[in-house]
């Protein structure tokens, strides 16, 4: 009786919009909209970064290639996640912190100007478009196999839009704060799904099932081939999974307003540091947990291809094995679980789209700044507008058949580097002023754009030479090489400032300092 899975599903979707809306309390300010007023408890902020990055791409996507030949690789790129989140804690928090910045973009505002603060917001909200669009579709995959199930033919935009229009109704009305507390109930419920799956794997697979996946190599955690073709162009490289994956890291995190904001909400330094850095392993956890997944599913498939399964690509492998091995009502719970990290990363995306346009580029291409409730009003009008081309993007992937993880990293690639450098530049090169700043930002957005899109490395495999994108972690680490080098350069074509800016030293940031709200907005 798959209605039993479908009524699962209806009552928590109802469920988790209450419960964002009754936790959040009412709205006073534009601050409290987006940061809470930096009052939210530390740990429930470690579990929404988790469920912020998570979303279905690792959900559906790890479990698929654990199965086809990753192993449990993306455990070893996660390694290189936790190095990546230190620095950012130890390097970038405190930087945000004590300038009571609502966005991780008002940095660039006072070290370099208005100018780059807002091209910086632009190319953020049009680079989460993208790629909330590639995981709002896969979000559609399961639902749309539940919906086969019962002979109707659903297709995929259709899904998309219920699915933002539900998100949407306590994004809207409950900020930041409906987001964080929303987030940590779907962590708990995707990532015991993936808990419940494994217990039901190994029921049905036992020891046996275990040792042929050892023995099949699906638990592999290092990739030791070294040769430079293999380093460059394979995610799962040890020297790319834990160098390409820290300098990553250290952009998808100190970088991206997604994922900036919410440590902002933090209420001190020290909280906003733990919450990044236990984040980092709370991730390990999960990619081993949906790695586990993937490799027991070989076995318990008795290692068919995906095509001998009757599946279009590995991201249908995990949610056919819910709605078709578990028991009814389990299976919708699993389900549900899998809309928990597709609604968790999206109402994120919402408010901090929503977020930069208001603190970021209302503030650097108009004079005159409306009042707070002007900007609250405004910032709730910005959530509604994103979710609607959120969708439309999300449409535009409909017919993609690959790795959506993949595809996922990839398109941050064009632009995480630009934005990472930016943040080193300032840091680094002190002669350094706007018009540098946004010569090299623009200067590596085209150089990373034509990598992405052309630049092909030949990988001979079993006597078969392929020509073969560069490995998505690599593109940051070489965005911030341009940035840097391109940003130096320029400098030196103009006098060195008089009063060069004082970065400050972040470690006399105390607590109670960085706790205090500054009133920005």
């Amino acid at each position: 009786m798959r209605q039993l899975d479908l009524v699962v599903i209806v009552l928590y979707l109802v469920v988790i919009a209450y419960v964002g809306l009754r936790l959040s309390g009412k709205q006073k300010s534009a601050k409290d909209y987006f940061v809470g007023e930096g009052r939210l408890p530390w740990w429930t902020v470690s579990f929404s970064v988790v469920a912020t990055e998570t979303s279905v791409l690792t959900v559906i996507s790890v479990p698929g290639g654990a199965y086809s030949g990753q192993g449990f690789g993306n455990v070893e790129l996660a390694m290189g996640y936790v190095i990546g989140r230190v620095v950012v804690a130890a390097v970038l928090i405190p930087l945000y912190k004590r300038g009571g910045f609502v966005s991780a973009y008002q940095y660039l505002g006072e070290r370099f100007g208005l100018k780059l603060q807002g091209l910086a917001s632009v190319t953020f909200v049009f680079t989460r478009l993208l790629a909330e669009g590639v995981r709002l579709f896969a979000s559609a995959i399961p639902i749309k196999l539940l919906l086969d199930e019962f002979g109707l033919n659903v297709g995929y935009q259709a899904i998309i839009i219920v699915l933002t229009l539900i998100t949407v109704v306590y994004t809207y009305l409950g900020g930041i704060k409906a987001v964080i507390w929303t987030d940590a109930i779907q962590m708990g419920l995707y990532l015991g799904g993936a808990i419940l799956a494994i217990a039901v794997l190994s029921h049905a697979v036992g020891f046996d099932g275990y040792s042929q996946a050892l023995d099949a190599g699906k638990f592999q955690l290092f990739d030791t081939n070294f040769a430079l073709s293999h380093v460059l162009t394979s995610p799962f490289a040890l020297p790319t999974a834990i160098i390409g994956g820290a300098i990553f890291a250290m952009a998808s995190h100190g970088s991206d307003q997604l994922i900036v904001q919410r440590i902002l909400s933090t209420r001190t330094l020290r909280e906003g540091q733990k919450a990044m850095i236990s984040s980092g392993i709370f991730v390990v956890i999960q990619f081993a947990a949906f790695s586990l997944v993937g490799a027991l599913l070989w076995s318990y498939n008795k290692g068919q291809t995906f095509k001998e399964l009757g599946l279009a690509s590995s991201d249908n492998l995990y949610p056919s094995f819910i709605l078709h091995a578990l028991p009814v009502g389990i299976s919708g719970l699993l389900v549900a679980g899998i809309l928990g990290a597709a609604m968790g990363s999206l109402s994120s995306a919402l408010n901090s789209m929503s977020n930069s346009t208001v603190a970021d580029f209302i503030h650097s291409f108009f004079r005159k700044v409306p009042s707070d409730d002007a900007m609250l009003r405004l910032a709730r009008v910005m959530t509604l507008v994103w979710a609607v081309l959120m969708a439309v993007f999300a449409c535009a992937f409909s017919s993609s058949t690959g790795n959506v993880y993949l595809t996922g990293l990839t398109i941050a690639g064009y632009t995480y580097g630009a934005l990472l450098g930016a943040f080193l530049l300032g840091r680094l090169v002190k002669r350094a002023n706007q018009v540098d700043a946004v010569i090299a930002f623009l200067v590596t957005v085209a150089v990373m754009t034509y990598i992405v899109r052309y630049v092909k490395i030949d990988v001979t495999t079993a006597g078969t030479t392929t020509a073969t994108a560069i490995a998505a972690q690599w593109l940051v680490p070489i965005g911030v090489l341009i940035t840097l080098v391109v940003g130096a350069v320029s400098s030196r074509f103009h006098p060195a400032p008089e009063t060069p800016y004082d970065h400050g030293r972040t470690d006399e940031v105390d607590d109670d300092a960085a706790a205090a709200p500054a009133g920005r907005a």
